[in-house]
């Protein structure tokens, strides 16, 4: 390890089961959970993530790496919250994840509201990719969103809109027709408001080819507030 590796950051959890969402979807993955986010969407489903509600714990890097190193997935996934929120703290995680060799796979679930350019910049390794959730008009947040991040994602990495609306739909559809992304897009419905066959009509009625559907399969294996999976 690194010298940063004595660097401790807010913690939620890190746990293993399957990728619920995205490209890996299904794959076995180990997850880990920071805490601190500086969105608060309407629709969030991990608001023990950030405030009100406390860090479960705090944790030195190599700390967080002894223990993802104790599961066998190959695959991992850094989420909150907002993992990038704490900077070079955020990095030093990044950095010490990545002296893990069994990994293959390591991908970065961010929300649109950090720069990217930083993390870009510092971490070379292809096995780092970025899943980024860009937040839309219903989310509340879309005010917040750093437009810049969306030319810098490369083909390895995500770009996630969850749709609330056909309003949320089109404004989706807006930003890939006047925007360069090389990332792959997807749109990932909010059930309550936005059934998948009506996503699924759109996208078809709109001939958005290149966009996948992205459906959330660990909600539909375990109970929506079922945490640890």
């Amino acid at each position: 390890m690194q010298s940063n590796d004595h660097i401790k950051i807010p913690m939620v959890e890190i746990f293993e089961t399957v990728e619920g969402e995205g490209t890996r979807a299904g794959f076995p993955t180990v997850f880990v959970r920071l805490f601190g986010c500086n969105l608060r969407c309407v629709w969030c489903d991990t608001t023990y993530s950030y405030p009100p509600a406390k860090a479960e714990k705090v944790m030195a890097v190599r700390d967080i790496v002894r223990e993802v190193d104790s599961y066998r997935s190959t695959h991992l996934c850094l989420t909150g919250g907002e993992p990038l929120l704490y900077g070079e703290n955020s990095l030093a995680v990044i950095e010490g994840l990545l002296t893990i060799e069994r990994l293959t796979d390591i991908h970065i679930e961010t929300n649109g509201a950090v720069d990217l350019a930083p993390f870009l910049d510092k971490v070379s390794d292809n096995r780092v990719r970025y899943v980024m959730d860009y937040k839309l008009p219903d989310s509340g947040e879309n005010d917040k969103m750093i437009e810049s991040n969306l030319s810098l994602l490369r083909p390895q990495d995500e770009l996630k809109f969850v749709i609330g609306t056909e309003r949320d739909f089109m404004a989706a559809k807006a930003l890939l027709e006047s925007t360069p992304i090389h990332a792959l897009a997807l749109f990932s419905p909010v059930w309550e408001t936005m059934k998948p066959a009506r996503l699924v009509e759109l996208m078809l009625e709109h001939g958005l080819s290149s966009v996948k559907l992205n459906m959330q399969m660990h909600k539909i294996i375990w109970d929506p507030q079922m945490r640890g999976v």
